[in-house]
């Protein structure tokens, strides 16, 4: 039997926003289907590329401010969250969200993160989870990784760089990001420099 691969994404009529699954086998043809239950709604559900301890487990962004972790054992179906992360830095203080589904390496798993701060303005950030139990933090950027400059603040969105993802390639970070809702752009670091960089969580 073919492997299937799931994804997340956001419908969004003009109106309702609602959070929904794409499955496939092939990468050719895809089947849409709903995220059903209380914890299923708003922006930002990204799935974890593998069960842990034999659950799904899922990023979502709740209330327009934290970041909440979920599991469950049916994919199609999200009853519980608990918050994760909260905004902690001047560059995220409005809003933080993640941006995509989680990243494994040898430290844990690597998130990306995007934070709003004065002015509406969009940064892109990073932190860091425990691999056997995501609900850990252990590490997150102080700084933004990618926040807009001179030429990229301009547009249709003014002020903004986002992210839905990105990959790792040979101890690089590949990123590609979209700047003012006119335009994109790709960004790389080396992994390392991302995980050196981060504020170690005591708690």
């Amino acid at each position: 039997m073919p492997a299937l691969y799931h994804a997340t994404f956001t419908a969004f009529d003009g109106k309702v926003v609602v959070p929904e699954l794409v499955e496939t086998t092939d990468f050719l043809n895809f089947r849409f289907r709903t995220l059903n239950g209380p914890a299923a709604e708003n922006k930002g559900m990204a799935i974890f590329p593998r069960k842990i301890d034999g659950r799904y487990a899922m990023l979502s962004r709740q209330d327009n401010e934290n970041i909440y972790l979920m599991y469950s054992d049916n994919i199609h179906f999200w009853n519980e969250r608990q918050a994760l992360l909260t905004p902690a830095f001047p560059w995220e203080l409005v809003q933080l969200g993640n941006c995509g589904s989680p990243i494994e390496t040898d430290a844990g798993w690597l998130v990306l993160s995007h934070g709003v701060g004065a002015m509406r303005k969009y940064c892109i950030g990073a932190f860091l989870l425990d691999r056997k139990d995501p609900g850990k933090v252990i590490g997150r950027l102080r700084e933004p990784l990618i926040k807009p400059n001179e030429n990229e603040r301009e547009g249709y969105v003014p002020n903004v760089v986002y992210t839905c993802g990105a990959m790792l390639h040979n101890g690089h970070l590949i990123i590609p990001y979209g700047l003012a809702d006119h335009a994109t752009g790709f960004a790389t670091v080396p992994l390392h420099e991302v995980l050196d960089a981060m504020v170690r969580e005591t708690s």
